[in-house]
């Protein structure tokens, strides 16, 4: 178990409701039923941490229903899906198109969709759970993912890619002036990536187990992927990114509104 901030929300939840709970129980079967009603009258002189608990107990329930089965927000902290993404992007990711999970324990309980390759996915990193990465799916169960001379193969077939010339990084993201930006046709879906000419790049080939997802970043030379430490756990996902609702740069000019309510692909 991951004593993260959904550990603390539910942990929250649980208190307060036990609480305001235990309190009304109180009430009702030891000052006796005769008293119910003088007790119902004195309420506004009950215990300042069951007015507390009765305060906040509707709102954490209601923070933890939504974050855990509708949606999560996430904030970008590095450039490793740049240009898709920025330093400063605030994301919302969809919790249910994966499956319904249980908060904290993260046990399945409705099987829906799958991940699609060309997804942006946000996941629990295999070697540090406790901390959330987000990436594009590449590979699927199955495939056969190679990467040679900063080029993309799957099942051996060679992924097309179209030069759209010389990137110009804004904000925290500065220091990707000068990569190629380049589209590249997953089939399923058309995005952009970068690529940093004469950057070292890792290469090899990957077998995609059952039950796996491959994942890149699309900033290929500034990320730490799947080609770095393997495969994401199908139970390792969190959910599909779909939305910028907020982007924040203090390095370029704060908020970034032409970045407000794009949906991402």
């Amino acid at each position: 178990m991951d004593y993260d901030f959904s550990f603390f929300l539910l942990a929250a939840t649980v208190v307060t409701g036990t609480i305001w709970g235990g309190y009304i129980l109180f009430l009702k079967y030891v000052t006796g039923e005769q008293e119910l009603a003088a007790s119902e009258q004195e309420a506004a002189r009950e215990p300042i941490l069951v007015e507390y608990a009765r305060s906040f107990f509707p709102i954490v329930l209601i923070v933890l229903l939504l974050r855990s089965f509708l949606v999560e927000p996430f904030r970008i902290p590095s450039g490793s899906m740049m240009p898709t993404l920025l330093i400063g992007d605030f994301i919302l990711v969809n919790k249910f198109t994966y499956g319904i999970r249980l908060p904290v324990i993260n046990t399945k309980l409705i099987e829906l969709n799958t991940p699609k390759r060309g997804d942006i996915i946000v996941f629990r990193y295999p070697k540090q759970p406790s901390v959330d990465y987000i990436k594009r799916v590449i590979g699927l169960p199955g495939d056969k993912i190679a990467y040679y001379n900063k080029q993309l193969y799957i099942n051996g077939k060679h992924i097309k890619d179209l030069s759209l010339g010389r990137y110009q990084g804004i904000g925290q993201g500065k220091n990707m002036t000068g990569a190629e930006l380049i589209l590249e046709n997953l089939e399923t879906v058309e995005h952009d990536i970068l690529r940093l000419p004469g950057a070292p790049s890792v290469e090899g080939v990957y077998v995609v187990p059952e039950g796996h997802y491959f994942v890149m970043g699309d900033n290929r030379d500034n990320s730490n992927d799947s080609r770095y430490w393997g495969t994401v756990p199908e139970k390792n996902l969190v959910g599909k990114a779909f939305f910028i609702w907020m982007s924040w740069d203090w390095q370029n000019k704060g908020i970034g509104f032409n970045r407000i309510g794009t949906v991402l692909k």
